[in-house]
């Protein structure tokens, strides 16, 4: 059955009254006081009981590998050779049963000193004489060389040294101009007569031996 309007009105105002009046009745008996301290604490625990995050720890450091240790090798001690107990002979006060009796005169030995001798000092041998050929003994009856007639007409003198090699036999088996006058016509007549002369021969130690041997011949005018 549906309730007029001013009744229905009626209800709502005394429903708000009723809560009113419940709430002052709380209030006053502390029933609303405990439920809020209830409450309070709970949903602050719900915000302190969140699990907190793990904490991972880094492993530990690997330890370096041990070097490995080497075994000592003891060497054992070299053995000290003692030296051998030397032997010393004793006088014996006591004289033995056969020992002859008197004085015995010791020996005397002489030894022969024999003095260094010094080698003699190395002196080295002389030198062997050397004598050079010759061409101006008398009995060789060498003639004079010719002059040029046209160097006499031109003027033309000087000194001509001949280099020859005198044979065993007292022959010039070789000859050259070593020095030159300075005019060929000169200088050919000189060797000319070198080759042409007669020589004793050079001489080492007392024997015959082929040697050089400057000659030298001038040309002067008169």
């Amino acid at each position: 059955m549906r309730l007029p309007a001013s009744n229905r009105l009626a209800v709502v105002v005394a429903s708000v009254l009723l809560f009113h009046g419940a709430a002052l009745w709380a209030l006053q008996t502390g029933l609303l006081r405990r439920a809020v301290e209830v409450l309070a604490p709970a949903e602050l625990l719900t915000e302190f009981i969140e699990p907190a995050p793990p904490i991972v720890e880094p492993p530990p450091p690997t330890p370096p590998a041990p070097s490995p240790v080497r075994p000592v090798l003891s060497r054992s001690p070299t053995p000290v050779r003692q030296p051998a107990p030397e032997l010393l002979a004793r006088a014996d006060p006591m004289p033995a049963v056969n020992a002859p009796l008197g004085v015995i005169n010791p020996v005397a030995t002489t030894e022969t000193v024999t003095a260094p001798v010094s080698p003699a000092p190395n002196t080295p041998a002389p030198a062997p004489r050397v004598e050079p050929p010759s061409s101006d003994a008398d009995y060789l009856q060498n003639p004079k060389p010719p002059y040029p007639p046209l160097s006499k007409r031109l003027g033309e003198q000087g000194k001509v040294v001949v280099r020859a090699l005198i044979g065993l036999d007292g022959t010039a088996q070789q000859a050259q101009i070593k020095q030159s006058s300075g005019f060929d016509r000169l200088d050919q007549s000189a060797l000319a007569t070198v080759q042409r002369w007669r020589y004793m021969p050079g001489k080492r130690a007392g024997i015959a031996e082929a040697m050089w041997f400057n000659v030298p011949i001038t040309f002067v005018l008169e």
